[in-house]
């Protein structure tokens, strides 16, 4: 039996891993920052989980988390230019621990990709090489879920706007991700590998908006504009300046393709099909 640890378990994705992991016959280490949502998920946990209390900012504190950890799922932070420190001290306490397998989530091609998210990825990839322990890099395309907020608004006005051209999205649904991260933390085989985690099916901006138009019953068609009529759209929809610009910036990296890699990786890992994306919208939804 191996002592299998996740961070960020309260998260999306981790609640996902986590649950995904009881009751196989491994010890599951719940980390989580907020002691709040620690008694939560100590409350609703079963008897294989145990809930531990660190922040990614906290090096003692993930020293004394990682104590006896075989195996590390570790979800990437979510605060963009925080992430190389933080993810340092993460490094650094698996290496202490000894940890014998770091499962990181990436982003998509994360060594070579324009990706605007990429850079703070590529350098926790260094350091996990770097730091000699085994690792698994699961460079995970984009979430299906992050289109959920667009459904309402595109169906009341019957466009979905944006600057992403013809790009392609090979997204996937959490729970695709997650079972892959299950897969290769309680399976042998994967150590020091690499894998471009993405959905089967690479569709346009005309396809999820098609897919909304399934969804709620309403007809919706894509408009395609200007990255600076993008910005400028969104900062009157209530944006900041700033978040808009990242927002554009996203779509215009899926214009070049930075998302468009559909590679099987990820059906391969978790013995199924990924889930349409029709399909993740509409769970999301409903959930």
């Amino acid at each position: 039996m191996s002592t299998i640890a996740v961070t960020a378990a309260t998260g999306h994705l981790g609640a996902l891993v986590v649950g995904g992991l009881t009751g196989r016959g491994h010890q599951v280490v719940a980390i989580v920052r907020d002691p709040a949502k620690a008694d939560r998920v100590a409350a609703l946990a079963p008897a294989d989980v145990e809930v531990r209390i660190a922040d990614y900012e906290d090096r003692a504190a993930l020293d004394a988390a990682l104590v006896g950890v075989d195996r590390l799922v570790f979800i990437s932070g979510s605060e963009a230019g925080q992430r190389v420190p933080q993810h340092t001290n993460v490094v650094e306490a698996a290496r202490q621990a000894g940890v014998q397998q770091l499962v990181y989530t990436s982003a998509p091609h994360a060594d070579d990709t324009t990706l605007v998210l990429a850079p703070e990825h590529r350098v926790t990839e260094q350091l996990i090489r770097a730091s000699g322990v085994p690792f698994t890099v699961l460079r995970n395309n984009w979430y299906t879920e992050n289109y959920v907020a667009q459904v309402g608004p595109a169906a009341e006005s019957g466009v979905l706007l944006g600057s992403a051209g013809e790009g392609r999205v090979a997204s996937a649904t959490r729970q695709d991700y997650a079972d892959a991260a299950v897969a290769v933390v309680t399976t042998d085989g994967h150590e020091n590998q690499v894998y471009e985690l993405a959905g089967d099916v690479a569709w346009t901006m005309p396809d999820l908006a098609a897919a909304i138009s399934t969804i709620t019953g309403r007809p919706v068609g894509y408009r395609d504009v200007s990255q600076q009529e993008h910005v400028a759209t969104l900062v009157a929809a209530g944006l900041d300046e700033g978040t808009a610009g990242f927002v554009a910036a996203l779509d215009h990296n899926i214009a070049e393709g930075t998302l468009a890699d559909a590679s099987g990786d990820l059906a391969r890992l978790i013995g199924r099909p990924t889930t349409p994306l029709v399909d993740g919208l509409r769970a999301a939804l409903a959930g």
